[in-house]
């Protein structure tokens, strides 16, 4: 017992630093001839400021964070389409389709955003249990993630299931099934392609949880990994009935990864104020933005110590302003020592709280 501790310290101090980086430069890093190509990269301190400014007013409407709905959508009533997959004695798989093809809020991006006629569908993949009335557990990946087969390797689906959970995995927009093959549009470096897609995803969750509802699910919570471990924390402030959330190794502020990342130009004093305002632009979709609305005693947050794609000080903004304890993993973004205890903790809270 001794020697597999030590062998995990040894993992997370040396091995989960260097996948993440390297994973980072290769996938989510962009040359400076890329960043030159991006109409909104490409930009420098003065115009990006000015760009800013001129989202944050389309955007920035007191109703949109006292009454979130007004910008997120009310939940529509779906019926989707029902695919088997496969089926055993204790699970049986299927995935859901419905149509998801709202305009954008800014009314100039609509035919960019709806161009793509893969993401004008969305898609979850139910893992039901045996009996009825279970509650369920939606699933939400990261960045370049979304691929059903892939992410039922990636989560601890089986786990869920034996443990009385229904497992749901959720695609968000533009990845996994939503995707055309290329790059995620979203997130984008336009910042109103991403605010328009955490819009959708939030949208589309809301009529999922509806639809789970409806089937007999009594309590539906979320966890997230990454670029879901934000939606989940963002669904916990928006959404009015997610029963529990546990964003996991999550991104918690754009902004900050775009500094982190290197993204902004010019002076220190230029460089500060375009993180300010890109902040303040993505502020009707910041999980930072809004109160807490699932239960406290019922929200968890799970960081990596040795993180390198999204730091730990990420996760410990999260739970600073849910205002919840943060459980500290060993190990990286990718590879993540310490991820079954998290479960584990995630399973016996839950226990605690009657929901499974």
């Amino acid at each position: 017992m001794v020697f597999v501790r030590w062998a995990e310290v040894a993992v997370a101090a040396t091995i989960a630093p260097l996948v993440d980086g390297a994973v980072k430069t290769a996938l989510l890093s962009r040359s400076r001839a890329s960043r030159a190509r991006s109409p909104s990269e490409s930009l420098g301190p003065r115009e990006r400021a000015q760009a800013l400014r001129a989202i944050s007013a389309l955007y920035d409407r007191t109703e949109h964070f006292t009454h979130p709905e007004s910008f997120f959508g009310e939940r529509p009533a779906i019926a989707p389409r029902v695919r088997p997959i496969r089926r055993s004695r204790d699970v049986e798989v299927v995935d859901l389709t419905w149509t998801s093809e709202r305009p954008t809020f800014a009314p100039d991006l609509s035919e960019k955003y709806l161009s793509s006629h893969e993401n004008r569908t969305a898609h979850a993949r139910w893992l039901r249990g045996s009996g009825s009335n279970r509650p369920a557990i939606i699933l939400i990946h990261g960045y370049l993630g979304g691929a059903p087969a892939f992410e039922e390797r990636a989560w601890p689906v089986e786990a869920f299931v034996r443990r009385g959970l229904d497992a749901v995995l959720f695609a968000l927009p533009f990845h996994g099934p939503r995707g055309d093959g290329r790059r995620p549009k979203f997130p984008g470096s336009d910042p109103r392609m991403t605010i328009e897609g955490f819009r959708q995803s939030i949208y589309d969750l809301g009529a999922l949880i509806g639809h789970l509802r409806r089937e007999g699910a009594p309590h539906v919570g979320a966890m997230g990994m990454s670029l879901g471990g934000y939606t989940t924390a963002l669904a916990a402030t928006t959404l009015p009935d997610l029963d529990f959330a546990a964003p996991f190794v999550p991104l918690a502020s754009l902004a900050d990864f775009a500094r982190d990342d290197g993204r902004f130009v010019g002076t220190g004093v230029d460089r500060d104020e375009q993180h300010r305002l890109l902040e303040s632009a993505h502020a009707v979709v910041s999980p930072l933005a809004r109160s807490l609305r699932t239960p406290r005693e019922r929200t968890l947050v799970f960081g990596a110590e040795r993180d390198a794609i999204t730091p730990i000080a990420h996760a410990e903004k999260l739970a600073a302003h849910f205002g919840v304890p943060l459980t500290r993993m060993l190990g990286g973004h990718l590879v993540q020592v310490g991820r079954r205890d998290a479960f584990r903790q995630l399973l016996a809270m839950l226990r605690t709280q009657r929901i499974v």
